[in-house]
């Protein structure tokens, strides 16, 4: 288990802004947005919520009242539509059980609401852990494909996401808005150092250690 994720986020803070990940605090936007990133680009993304913007004011009432062929013309052009379309109108059904009440599914325990998300057709590990964290706020460790190869430079291997999240000993100090900010600079920081060893080398985190237990 690595058991320093505390220093990591620490040494992160001396270089980085806590600057917000989403520019929006729309929570329905953000949920929105983290289905329809899956295997696109953001700026596919842009397009499909404007549309959805639009249409519904992103009223969760609204998109819930949505047919799937409505739908999935307004969030086409992120690709993989009639999948993500289809996974939008079911998590909207999930939520209608709390009357779209965020604060009433904020008040279940983290394991009870991540395996609920996880049962929902279309949502995985990541997608689940991202709409923990920033839909829910949730505090938990987002194991994307940025971690993965940050965690790769500092030397833990890992076969994909569950085999990393299975790896981190997550402390209970990391609050929803610590575990926002690692998730957030992970990413920057993996599109500025992390495509290539040049790169890598010339980043502040080249000689940070993970630490291991036995």
């Amino acid at each position: 288990m690595i058991t320093n994720i505390e220093e990591l986020y620490t040494a992160f803070e001396k270089f980085m802004d806590q600057g917000r990940w989403w520019d929006t605090d729309n929570k329905w936007e953000i949920l929105l947005g983290a289905i329809l990133v899956q295997n696109t680009k953001w700026r596919n993304v842009d397009y499909a919520l404007l549309n959805l913007e639009e249409a519904t004011g992103f009223s969760p009432i609204k998109i819930s009242q949505l047919s799937e062929k409505q739908l999935q013309e307004m969030v086409r052009p992120s690709g993989f539509y009639k999948a993500k379309s289809a996974t939008i109108l079911r998590v909207f059904q999930w939520l209608t059980k709390s009357e779209f009440d965020l604060k009433k599914v904020r008040t279940k325990d983290f394991d009870t609401l991540r395996q609920e998300l996880l049962a929902i057709k279309g949502i995985g590990e990541e997608t689940a852990d991202v709409l923990l964290v920033y839909v829910f706020e949730k505090s938990t460790f987002i194991a994307d494909k940025y971690a993965q190869r940050l965690f790769s430079r500092m030397g833990i291997e890992s076969k994909g996401y569950r085999q990393l999240k299975d790896n981190i000993q997550w402390p209970t100090e990391m609050d929803t808005i610590k575990a926002q900010n690692l998730h957030g600079w992970i990413v920057a920081y993996g599109q500025s150092y992390l495509k290539n060893d040049l790169q890598w080398q010339q980043g502040p985190l080249k000689n940070f250690k993970l630490k291991l237990n036995s």
